[in-house]
């Protein structure tokens, strides 16, 4: 994009000045919709309530073949923690967090130690369905502790399951695909940590490391995967089941909520901040709370100030069809489950009408708030994880909040934490370390 060509754009939508001078910003989405006025979206609550039966049909054999999934009975689900040291923290800040802070802690997530267990594993587990009854394997009222049996997984070793990822979606569909049988092959992007890389062909996929980004991985590994006639995309930029996979997590924050005895409604709202790379996870999550609580919840989503793929999509109403490298930037970030360029086309459809805004941050600060959380909660977070713990405060100081004359003591705060687990020791060093040393020169938390 020339010169001239970005100052039209900026003359257009004026918040891309700072975008593009990867400043921190905050867009309040003005086309979200009441839900009574939302007509038509690609999937529904039958959709979800059908992924959720898929999960619960496929719950033996995962108890059988990942015993870490035995002690919830295969059901793959992380708890939901108050954090209210982390929220003092915070509040040495001027803006201070009022009302309850919460960490969904999809960094514990059973097999694949993300958010993308969430997707990744059950996109999958629907491809393996729909193969294992088409050819007379299994029947939906039979035990599918069956998929573990020999029979089984020989005839799925004659399919291949290919993915683009810069790393946790490839660890979910990796592990699961290489338990199952099948052959797998994940396209990783050249930001994506060795680790995981090792860690994958440990498991039993084939890596294929691509020189390029996010975007590159993915084209690369679907032009190579439906070139098989026996292949199978798990694709991150248009995925139905990977958005379904994902919004079935919405139904279990629902009952953590009641359990909890938390009242959400109009008074009382919920507000979620979600890290965003595509959009897929973040958006399959913010459709099934808004399915679960209508428009009582208040869904955010954050990017690193190098690549706001999924802001400026739907900033400029361009979605897919322009990515973060047409404004020069170069989509260069320490967040390697966020660092995309452009987003997906399925989730930037809904996740248009449905979210409240976005936000983006530096680098830096991802790492002052993972050494702040592990310093008062004893909590490791992976640093594209650590970006939602900046979302309360940030979005208090936008107006927001003020805007629709909420009581803020009234609210409840939900940041999602997607990754952490599996990152080794020697890694988590570096990364308290870094966030340690960023202290001690003063930076802020937000």
């Amino acid at each position: 994009m020339s010169f001239d060509d970005l100052q039209k754009w900026i003359q257009a939508f004026p918040l891309l000045k700072d975008i593009t001078e990867l400043k921190p910003v905050t867009w309040i989405n003005p086309a979200k919709k009441a839900m009574k006025d939302i007509d038509s979206l690609p999937v529904h609550l039958k959709d979800m309530e059908a992924a959720a039966a898929l999960w619960q049909r496929f719950a033996p054999y995962l108890s059988k073949v990942f015993p870490e999934t035995r002690s919830t009975n295969g059901i793959i689900e992380s708890a939901l923690t108050e954090i209210p040291n982390m929220k003092f923290a915070l509040n040495s800040e001027p803006v201070k967090i009022k009302g309850r802070l919460f960490l969904k802690r999809d960094d514990e997530l059973p097999v694949a130690g993300s958010i993308k267990a969430r997707g990744g594993i059950y996109e999958v587990l629907h491809y393996a369905e729909e193969l294992a009854i088409s050819h007379g394997l299994i029947r939906k009222d039979d035990s599918y502790e069956k998929f573990a049996e020999p029979e089984v997984k020989n005839f799925f070793s004659q399919y291949l399951i290919g993915v683009g990822s810069t790393g946790n979606l490839g660890l979910s569909i990796g592990i699961i695909s290489a338990k199952m049988g099948f052959k797998v092959k994940v396209y990783m992007s050249s930001d994506a940590k060795q680790w995981k890389k090792d860690l994958l062909r440990k498991k039993g996929a084939e890596v294929i490391e691509i020189k390029g980004d996010f975007g590159a991985a993915i084209e690369k590994g679907r032009y190579n995967t439906i070139a098989d006639p026996k292949g199978y995309f798990a694709d991150d930029e248009n995925s139905k089941h990977l958005f379904l996979g994902y919004s079935v997590a919405a139904m279990r924050v629902k009952q953590q909520i009641e359990m909890l005895d938390i009242r959400v409604d109009e008074k009382h709202p919920l507000f979620v901040y979600s890290p965003c790379g595509v959009g897929g996870s973040p958006g399959g999550v913010a459709f099934g709370l808004k399915q679960m609580f209508g428009d009582h919840v208040h869904c955010f989503f954050v990017e690193p100030t190098h690549s706001p793929a999924v802001l400026i999509g739907l900033l400029t109403r361009k979605m897919n069809k322009v990515c973060v490298q047409d404004f020069q930037i170069d989509n260069h970030t320490e967040a390697d489950g966020l660092a995309v360029g452009r987003p997906s086309a399925f989730a930037s459809s809904i996740s248009d009408k449905l979210i409240s805004g976005i936000y983006t941050l530096n680098d830096d600060t991802l790492f002052v708030l993972l050494y702040h959380l592990y310093q008062t909660e004893n909590i490791f977070i992976e640093p594209s994880a650590a970006s939602a713990l900046a979302g309360p405060q940030t979005i208090k100081s936008s107006g927001y909040i003020d805007s629709l004359q909420i009581d803020p003591q009234n609210i409840t705060h939900l940041c999602w934490a997607t990754g952490g687990s599996f990152v080794p020791q020697e890694e988590r060093e570096i990364y308290f370390q870094r966030g340690k040393r960023l202290v001690d020169h003063n930076l802020k938390l937000t």
